[in-house]
């Protein structure tokens, strides 16, 4: 009963496999998707005759429509045998019996009679495995990372440690398709039906890759922040995300190597939320501060500050505090602002010189000038 069924399986087979197909994307995918098999329109749609064919073979002279933005592996017995990366329609030919066929020109008697005969050996099914596979050669988005409590980092602006929590996604592209599926993809993805999203939260290897950018977020964060060429802000991380990208993967490539083993890349980043922690806020709220007083508008708000406590010395201590506070002045140099100026305490003669400097820059009266001057010489 057995021989017989083997028999009819192998016969049936083979007649089944004759036919030519046709090979595309199958129809629903998420657009987050990075490998998945060819499938047969014969069998995808109901569109083809074609219903009964192995699931495993591949006939000589079928199509297969490899669409933009996307490559092609070819697989034989389990090893990658070809890989297209260009769009376009392509003929499968294979020297394995298996894929031989009457309609692509092998042969009518031979053809069949081996086959039938390969097939009986292996109970009716056929002693060999081919597959085609698409690879995405796009960018994928949305694969999000998150701390629950603060990373750290050696800051070389702020020259201390900084921590934060943080959370945002990064755009992922396959830059090696050969790698990424001999040294990463599980093989549990390199079945028919199978599809391998990096989204996917039931995807094994997608959740290790999260772990590894979670791990590598604080050296990214040193290498963004200590590189000149960014200016040293950290400020600058959410406004930068091609910028923070490659620190991101320079640093999942020093600690994963996720380009060299895997073929993998991030190209892009998006941090949606930085909240530093307490310290960090303090120094950074010192540094706005420093920012806001440098330059002109440094000088112009020291000016209004020597200004307003001459005005308030004037208000209480009359002419006599106007002259401690002009003595206080000179020390900045309340014209110009550029040379320090050290007269003697009980000097009459600097007394009065800066007394005249505030007389002409309106700062006190006549009046108050001319007291000032009695007193300094003792009348």
């Amino acid at each position: 009963m057995g021989l017989v069924q083997a028999v009819k399986g192998a016969v049936g087979g083979v007649l089944a496999d004759q036919w030519k197909d046709f090979y595309t994307v199958p129809a629903g995918l998420p657009s987050t998707a990075a490998l998945f098999a060819a499938v047969p329109q014969g069998t995808n749609a109901g569109r083809g005759s074609n219903t009964s064919g192995s699931s495993n073979i591949i006939t000589n002279g079928s199509k297969i429509v490899v669409p933009e933005g996307y490559g092609l592996l070819l697989f034989q017995d389990g090893a990658i045998t070809a890989f297209v990366a260009e769009p376009g329609g392509y003929e499968w030919r294979s020297d394995d019996l298996n894929s031989q066929s009457i309609f692509a020109g092998d042969g009518l008697v031979s053809t069949f009679i081996k086959q039938s005969w390969e097939r009986f050996k292996f109970g009716g099914q056929p002693g060999s495995q081919q597959a085609a596979y698409f690879v995405s050669l796009k960018e994928l988005p949305d694969n999000r990372f998150g701390t629950q409590s603060e990373i750290y980092w050696d800051d070389g602006f702020l020259n201390t440690q900084v921590g934060a929590v943080t959370r945002g996604s990064y755009t992922l592209k396959i830059v090696d398709p050969i790698l990424f599926v001999k040294n990463f993809v599980p093989a549990s993805y390199l079945q028919p039906g199978q599809v391998f999203d990096f989204t996917d939260l039931d995807n094994a290897a997608a959740g290790q890759l999260f772990n590894e950018v979670v791990g590598s977020l604080a050296p990214a964060f040193s290498l963004y922040t200590n590189d000149p060429g960014k200016g040293n802000r950290i400020t600058k991380l959410q406004q930068d995300s091609l910028g923070f990208a490659q620190s991101l993967s320079a640093a999942v490539e020093q600690g994963y190597q996720w380009k060299s083993d895997r073929g993998l890349a991030i190209v892009k980043t998006a941090i949606v939320s930085i909240e530093y922690d307490a310290n960090t806020r303090e120094l950074l709220k010192t540094v706005q501060r420093a920012d806001a007083l440098s330059g002109s508008r440094g000088n112009s708000n020291l000016q209004a500050s020597v200004a307003q406590g001459i005005q308030s010395a004037g208000e209480n201590g009359g002419a006599a505090g106007l002259v401690g506070v002009g003595m206080a002045s000179g020390m900045f140099g309340v014209g110009g602002m550029q040379q320090p100026v050290t007269p003697a305490a009980d000097d009459p003669v600097a007394k009065l010189k800066k007394a005249k400097e505030m007389l002409d820059l309106g700062l006190i009266t006549q009046g108050d000038y001319d007291a000032l001057k009695a007193k300094a010489l003792g009348l």
